[in-house]
C-alpha cells in the first residue's frame, strides 16, 4: 500500500474513534442520565470527567488531525505531496498527544472510581469517591474486579457500572487512536522520503 492510500485509511479510521470518545465523555457528564450532578459539579462530578479527556483529547485533538491526514491521502490534492506528508506527521503527533491524554485520564478515572453518594463509617450519606485509593495500591481487590462493591454507590444508581463502561469506551478508542497516529507518523516519514506514490494523470 502506498503512503497516500495509507494516509487516507488512517484518516478515515480516526473519525469513528474520535466520535466515540466525544459521545462517551458527554454521557459521563450526566451520571445516571441526570442533570443534577453537572449542576453541582464541585461536589457531585467525578473530577476526571471534568478534565474532558474524551472531548478534548481523544475527540477534537484527534478529529482535526484526522481531517488533514485524510486530505493528505486524497488524489490530486494540494496536501498530496511531500510537504503535505510532513505536515501530516505534525498533525499525527498532535493527535497522538490528545489520544495519550484521553487514555491517561480515562485510566485514572476508572481506577479512582465515580463520585457518588454513599454511607461513610458513621453511616451518614456523603458525596465522594468511595473507591479512590493510591494508584500504587491498585490490585485485584479493586472495585473494578469486585461487582459486590459497586452497591456502595447509592446515588446515582449504577454509578460504578456507568463509570466503568464509558471510561472503558474512551480508553479503548484512545488506545486505537494512539496506534493509528503512530502508524501515520511512520507513514508520513516514508511519504516525506519516498513521496506519496500517487500516479499523475
Amino acid at each position: 500500500m502506498c503512503t497516500g492510500k495509507c494516509s487516507k485509511c488512517v484518516g478515515i479510521s480516526l473519525f469513528p474513534f474520535s466520535i466515540i470518545c466525544i459521545i462517551a465523555n458527554l454521557f459521563l457528564l450526566f451520571p445516571g442520565l441526570s442533570v443534577e450532578p453537572i449542576q453541582n459539579a464541585s461536589t457531585q462530578m467525578t473530577p476526571e470527567v471534568l478534565y474532558l479527556g474524551g472531548i478534548i483529547g481523544g475527540g477534537f485533538l484527534v478529529l482535526i488531525p484526522a481531517i488533514h491526514i485524510l486530505f493528505t491521502g486524497k488524489k490530486e490534492n494540494c496536501c498530496n505531496n511531500r510537504c503535505g506528508m510532513f505536515l501530516s506527521i505534525i498533525f499525527a503527533a498532535i493527535g497522538l498527544a490528545g489520544a495519550v491524554y484521553a487514555l491517561a485520564v480515562s485510566a485514572i478515572g476508572m481506577v479512582y472510581g465515580p463520585v457518588c453518594q454513599f454511607k461513610d463509617s458513621y453511616n451518614e450519606l456523603i458525596w465522594g469517591q468511595p473507591f479512590k485509593d493510591d494508584i500504587h495500591n491498585f490490585n485485584n481487590e479493586s472495585y473494578l474486579f469486585n461487582k459486590k462493591l459497586w452497591e456502595v454507590c447509592l446515588i446515582p444508581e449504577n454509578a460504578a457500572a456507568y463509570n466503568i463502561t464509558l471510561f472503558s469506551c474512551v480508553l479503548a478508542a484512545s488506545a486505537i487512536e494512539i496506534i493509528l497516529c503512530v502508524v501515520q507518523v511512520i507513514n508520513g516519514l516514508a511519504g516525506c522520503m519516498c513521496g506519496t506514490c500517487q500516479k499523475k494523470n
